[in-house]
């Protein structure tokens, strides 16, 4: 075992998980909303990560094709595709919530959740018959733009590209604004409020079905925030890549603490880190025997231990108080 390589390899093994970590993060945060207040996961949210990484794409060809990429600055196309796309996946939550979630709300807890896995197969085959209509093809690859695949050499062992960069300051920008919108505000205050009890919010006021859409919109809007840069920074996708994402920032959300929002972002810088390390390191401390493809059981590894010695996560569930 090479003891230096080891070591060399390191801090960009950490770099490259602390980047994964944040798009696992910002997944995450989907999940954890929609059960903090109303204590259902919505298994469809894996597809709505990946439609926001579609309308990416299809805003960067459609810019491409008419010559804007190159012409307008990067900032500003990151920003159009970016907002594009959380605007989508939050407006698709919302539709998912009203015709799939809504009437099924007081039934038993197993209806709404094969509901979200029916919604989550629909998707993932509207998006492949669109793709396959519009461009006959639903392996779409990012357009690159030159300036984000700048790489800063550190040292010999050590790079850091403009496009890890830009996706990690991007999505502490947006963890950032949920976690003071939630805290800090008065719309923040009526989720809260909704989650603690729906029927006592209902009483002061709150109108609990506009407060569990908007949970919607903004769960939403994160997961098509996290699949347009998911999509800058992996480039490739297709309807089944937000499948294994998805499941690994459930596992994320269950490490931190399900309907925890600092214990989703801990969650998914955890398990990025820890999948980093264990696609890196897997090969080199065993000799080969198992690989960079073994990782992924690493992150269904943790769930099943999360799950047996401490189902409340890292740092709890939050827990509503019954007077």
């Amino acid at each position: 075992m090479d003891v230096e390589l080891l070591i060399g390899i390191f801090p960009q093994v950490l770099i490259d998980g602390i980047t994964l970590g944040f798009m696992y993060a910002l997944i995450a945060l989907g999940y954890t909303m929609v059960y903090g207040v109303l204590e259902f996961i919505n298994f469809a949210h894996s597809e709505i990560f990946i439609v926001g990484a579609f309308v990416g794409v299809e805003l960067l060809l459609g810019m491409k094709s008419a010559g804007w990429l190159d012409a307008l600055p990067w900032v500003i196309v990151l920003l159009l595709i970016l907002v594009a796309g959380m605007a989508v996946s939050g407006v698709l939550a919302v539709i998912v919530e009203r015709t799939a979630y809504r009437p099924l709300r007081h039934a038993p807890r197993l209806i709404p959740l094969i509901s979200a896995i029916g919604v989550s197969f629909f998707l993932q085959d509207a998006i492949r018959l669109f793709e396959s209509l519009w461009r006959n093809s639903f392996n779409l690859v990012y357009p690159s733009m030159d300036v984000l695949n700048t790489r800063f050499e550190l040292s010999s062992t050590i790079d850091v590209s403009v496009k890890s960069l830009v996706v990690t300051a991007a999505a502490l920008l947006m963890l950032w604004g949920l976690y003071s919108l939630v805290n800090k505000t008065k719309i923040g205050k009526a989720i809260r409020a909704v989650a603690e009890d729906q029927s006592a919010a209902s009483l002061m006021g709150i109108n609990v079905n506009r407060m569990i859409s908007l949970t919607f919109l903004i769960g939403g809007a994160m997961g098509g925030g996290a699949g347009v840069l998911f999509g800058v920074q992996y480039s490739l996708i297709n309807p089944y890549t937000g499948f294994i994402p998805g499941l690994k920032a459930f596992t994320a959300a269950v490490l931190g603490g399900i309907g925890n929002i600092p214990g989703a972002m801990l969650g998914g810088l955890v398990l990025g880190v820890l999948e980093s390390f264990a696609a890196s390191y897997l090969s080199l401390l065993t000799g080969g025997a198992f690989g960079a493809e073994y990782k992924d059981i690493l992150a269904f590894s943790i769930l099943i231990l999360i799950l047996i010695f401490r189902p409340k996560g890292l740092l709890g569930e939050v827990v509503r108080e019954r007077a």
